[in-house]
C-alpha cells in the first residue's frame, strides 16, 4: 500500500486576512520576547539582594552571637529578636523551622541575611508577595522595609521532608 497525498486545500494560495493574522500572531510574539529580558532589568519585582559564600558552622555561629546580644523574650519556645534599625539581622531556616523569631520596627530599613543549614527552603513572606529561595552554604542580604504594622508570617514554600507544613516562622512589626 503506497502512501496517499492528503486531500484538501492546504495547497492553495493564502488569503489576504489569514496572512493579517498570522502577520499580528507573529509581531505580538516579538513584542512578548522582547519584554521578558527587558521586563527582568527595567521592572521592580526582584528583590534586591547579595550573595556570599559560607558555611553552615560559620553562619550559626552569626545567628546564635545575633540572638544571645539581641534577644528580648521568647514565642513558643523560640527566641524573640528585636532589630535595631539600620542592622545587620540574621535569621536561620532549618528543618523544620525558621530561627528566631524578629522584631522590626515599621518604616525603619533591615538587611536580613538568611541561609539554611540542612536543605533548599523557600522564603515567603505572608501574606506580602516576597518569595526567595535559601540555599545551603550561601548567604543571601535582603534590604527590607516593613511599611505595616502586624505579624508577618515566614513559610518554607520549598518541600523539605515529613515536617516541611510546620516549617512556619514570624517577623513582629511593630
Amino acid at each position: 500500500m503506497s502512501i496517499q497525498p492528503l486531500q484538501g486545500v492546504w495547497w492553495k494560495k493564502v488569503e489576504p486576512a489569514e496572512k493579517l493574522w498570522i502577520g499580528v500572531a507573529l509581531a505580538w510574539s516579538l513584542v512578548l520576547s522582547a519584554m521578558m529580558p527587558l521586563w527582568a532589568f527595567t521592572g521592580k519585582q526582584n528583590p534586591s539582594f547579595e550573595t556570599y559564600r559560607t558555611t553552615n558552622v560559620e553562619f550559626q555561629r552569626k545567628v546564635d552571637a545575633y540572638v544571645e546580644k539581641n534577644k528580648v523574650g521568647e514565642d513558643k519556645g523560640m527566641p524573640v529578636v528585636a532589630a535595631k534599625p539600620g542592622e545587620d539581622v540574621y535569621m536561620l531556616g532549618r528543618m523544620w523551622s525558621w530561627y528566631p523569631v524578629l522584631k522590626f520596627k515599621k518604616g525603619e530599613t533591615y538587611r536580613l541575611h538568611l541561609s539554611s543549614t540542612d536543605l533548599v527552603h523557600g522564603f515567603s513572606l505572608f501574606p506580602l508577595n516576597l518569595n526567595f529561595m535559601v540555599l545551603p552554604g550561601y548567604e543571601y542580604v535582603l534590604t527590607v522595609t516593613p511599611t505595616e504594622s502586624g505579624d508577618v508570617f515566614v513559610v518554607c514554600n520549598e518541600f523539605c521532608g515529613i515536617g516541611h507544613h510546620t516549617m512556619v516562622g514570624k517577623i513582629i512589626v511593630e
